[in-house]
């Protein structure tokens, strides 16, 4: 992978970072709000529906996904809401990465769920 790409997809996942706490102002729509929860849970999990060391689709889904709800997140907040909030996303990504351990169980619930029909499947064919 690409060094930009990486660095895009950092960048990425500090404007989420500024989406989500945007969204805990009182200035944002509640429909806004809906909307960066389910962006700020996908990035700032620590576990990616595609794991990152999967070469190309690793990244690949951080790449198509974020950007779509980043986008559409932007046209629901007001302007000055969100300036605030990318100025406290770069002070606090500048000390420190924050996760998500509530979207991380999701993940890992997904992933699970996922072995299980795989398990189920396979149990059936033998």
């Amino acid at each position: 992978m690409p060094a930009t790409w990486r660095a895009r997809v950092a960048a990425l996942k500090r404007e989420t970072l500024a989406l989500y706490l945007a969204a805990r102002d009182p200035r944002t729509p509640w429909h806004a709000r809906m909307v960066v929860a389910a962006v700020a849970a996908y990035a700032l999990s620590p576990i990616d529906l595609v794991p990152d060391f999967i070469p190309v689709l690793g990244l690949l889904d951080d790449a198509v996904l974020l950007p779509l709800g980043i986008a559409l997140a932007l046209r629901l907040i007001p302007a000055e809401v969100i300036t605030e909030s990318l100025a406290k996303a770069a002070e606090r990504f500048a000390t420190d990465r924050p996760v998500s351990r509530s979207a991380a169980l999701a993940i890992v619930a997904i992933w699970g769920g996922i072995l299980l029909l795989a398990a189920s499947a396979l149990r059936r064919l033998w």
